[in-house]
């Protein structure tokens, strides 16, 4: 089974940052959320594993970043994408990559507790079942495409899914006025060689998108099977501010205490707190969940809970609460700051001068609250 990671788009809900950077490398606690997609193929045994980037600065950033794959023990090969033209039709841009396999299709910005080995075990589980011959004749055909659902709260905001008796797919729905079900689409796809032939035969959706949801609905509509995997973990979809945020403090709760940097006699480290080698706490204290990277230095400040502070920032005389401040970003004097997110080599400072003013550079779709 092969891994295909879709890592295209231009990322529009994030930005400002997705103008300079691609939304996969935006940190998670310390870590690109595309690591985590990448880590859960490997976990789950997949070894050749395809990336979807977009042709220009952004694509070969994630090249740059990612690599061949050497440090997760797998390969990795790229795959250019011209324009956002739909997740069906990353498909069929893969579709030498993919040869005659079967594979995984995960969306870069998403993360999933507990990973996808599960889900994979369970497809081929499903597969092996029907090509099993048994007395009564098993099932019909092996399933042509799993699908990873998750209870949501309010299931009108996604895609839905139908389900007969036996947890077969009948029928999708985006973002339904009346929900049949509760159970959202993830995302998560397990496919076998079907799905090429679905995707050559829809057409394009109002927005002019070759949709996955239509390609899936087609192999439903043609009689083949389509089987579910309900996730019990949480599942968390990074395009926006606050759910990065969110994710932030979800994986921050589940790191082990780790101080290998410089803490002075006046500063203090309380709870679950990474210090990475090479940081230094002068008079700061950091409470955690909490993590500090590589190179960076506070100094008279205080981090709080749900904080990430990438490498080689300086954090001088402020307070930041349940934020996350990407690589080496200078905080100088700038009072407390909360649910923020900070890009990289940003300068955040307060002059000092009077008359006191706020005065401010902003860019296209910034987010500023003043308090």
């Amino acid at each position: 089974m092969k891994g295909l990671i879709l890592a295209g788009g231009s990322g529009t809900r994030l930005r400002p940052l997705t103008y300079s950077s691609a939304k996969q490398l935006v940190p998670v606690a310390n870590k690109p959320i595309i690591f985590y997609g990448i880590e859960a193929m490997a976990e789950a045994g997949i070894e050749d594993i395809g990336i979807i980037v977009s042709v220009g600065d952004t694509g070969r950033e994630i090249q740059d970043a990612v690599g061949d794959g050497e440090r997760w023990g797998i390969k990795i090969e790229y795959i250019l994408q011209e324009s956002p033209d739909g997740l069906a039709a990353c498909v069929a841009i893969a579709r030498d990559f993919l040869g005659e396999d079967n594979f995984v299709m995960y969306l870069g910005d998403n993360l999933v507790e507990n990973g996808i080995a599960a889900s994979v075990d369970a497809f081929e589980a499903a597969r092996a079942k029907a090509q099993t011959p048994t007395l009564d004749g098993g099932d019909s055909e092996p399933p042509a495409a799993q699908i990873l659902l998750k209870r949501v709260d309010d299931p009108s905001q996604f895609g839905v899914a139908e389900l007969d008796l036996h947890g077969n797919v009948v029928r999708l729905v985006e973002k339904p006025k009346d929900p049949v079900s509760e159970l959202a689409l993830v995302g998560v796809y397990l496919f076998d060689t079907r799905i090429h032939e679905a995707v050559r035969a829809i057409e394009p959706s109002l927005r002019g998108e070759l949709e996955i949801t239509d390609a899936i609905q087609w192999l439903v509509d043609q009689g083949h099977r389509v089987v579910t995997s309900v996730m019990e973990g949480w599942w968390l979809d990074t395009g926006k501010k606050d759910p990065l945020l969110e994710a932030n403090r979800v994986l921050l709760e589940s790191i082990e205490r780790r101080v290998e940097g410089r803490v002075d006699a006046d500063s203090s480290v309380d709870g679950r707190v990474v210090i990475e080698p090479g940081a230094s706490l002068v008079r700061s204290r950091v409470r955690g969940p909490a993590i500090i990277g590589r190179g960076a230095r506070l100094v008279d400040s205080f981090v709080g809970p749900f904080s990430a502070i990438g490498e080689d920032c300086e954090i001088t005389g402020s307070e930041i609460d349940h934020s996350v401040v990407m690589a080496r970003s200078r905080v100088i004097d700038a009072g407390r700051l909360l649910d923020c997110l900070i890009g990289r080599d940003t300068v955040i400072s307060r002059s000092g001068t009077i008359p006191q003013a706020t005065r401010l550079m902003i860019g296209d779709h910034c987010q500023i609250e003043l308090g």
